[in-house]
């Protein structure tokens, strides 16, 4: 089972439950003209709530009946697994191994919503992510889902997220409120930009709750 950590679905009518809800509205509408139907999702370093943020974005999409699926490409440290209360194995690099197998998707309880797991931790992860097999790979997955969100290493650190973020529609940058750099997030906006990636918006965890919508929402 899901972890209580996904706050759309432990605290459906709370406050952050309702801005992930608004995150999905902004991300389907402000695309009319070119939708959006894959991005990165990360963050200028560890630890800001990318992996959390996803996993509450892909369930707010699949409840509003659009068919989901998560990938998780952070195969330094993936956590989408632990989220999903599922095995890590197999996933995304068995598949990339396994020519012509069909992709290790995994049911998560919720309807329209599976993750494709991580997998065993490759040597080389940017390799794997830059290759060939992985454009295939992201060829299958577009014809299996309406969106699919993939979860990646922050943006600073490594090149993983860049390599992925040039084959898909666009990136969402996750910050933490009190703890990402300035500096740091200007820095991951021009990495980002300076290899054309379209940046579709920005996401702030653990900001400061709003007494007057949390009265609002019953919280």
């Amino acid at each position: 089972m899901p972890q209580a950590n996904l706050i759309t679905l432990s605290h459906p009518h709370s406050a952050a439950a309702e801005a992930f809800r608004s995150l999905r509205t902004n991300l389907l509408f402000s695309s009319l003209s070119d939708p959006v139907r894959s991005l990165v999702i990360t963050s200028p370093a560890p630890d800001e709530g990318k992996s959390t943020a996803l996993a509450n974005l892909a369930v707010t999409l699949a409840q509003s009946g659009h068919s989901t699926i998560i990938v998780d490409c952070d195969l330094r440290r993936p956590s989408q697994h632990e989220i999903w209360g599922i095995e890590r194995e197999p996933g995304l690099t068995n598949a990339a191994l396994e020519t012509g197998k069909t992709l290790p998707l995994v049911e998560t309880g919720i309807e329209n919503l599976r993750v494709l797991p991580s997998g065993a931790i490759p040597g080389n992860p940017a390799d794997l992510l830059g290759s060939k097999k992985m454009d295939t790979i992201i060829a299958q997955l577009a014809k299996m889902a309406d969106i699919v969100l993939y979860d990646v290493p922050p943006v600073i650190a490594v090149t993983d997220a860049a390599l992925l973020a040039s084959k898909l529609d666009g990136a969402l940058l996750v910050l933490r409120a009190g703890a990402t750099r300035r500096d740091h997030a200007e820095q991951a906006r021009e990495l980002l930009e300076r290899i054309h990636v379209r940046i579709l918006g920005v996401v702030l965890t653990n900001a400061p709750r709003d007494s007057k919508m949390g009265s609002y929402y019953g919280e």
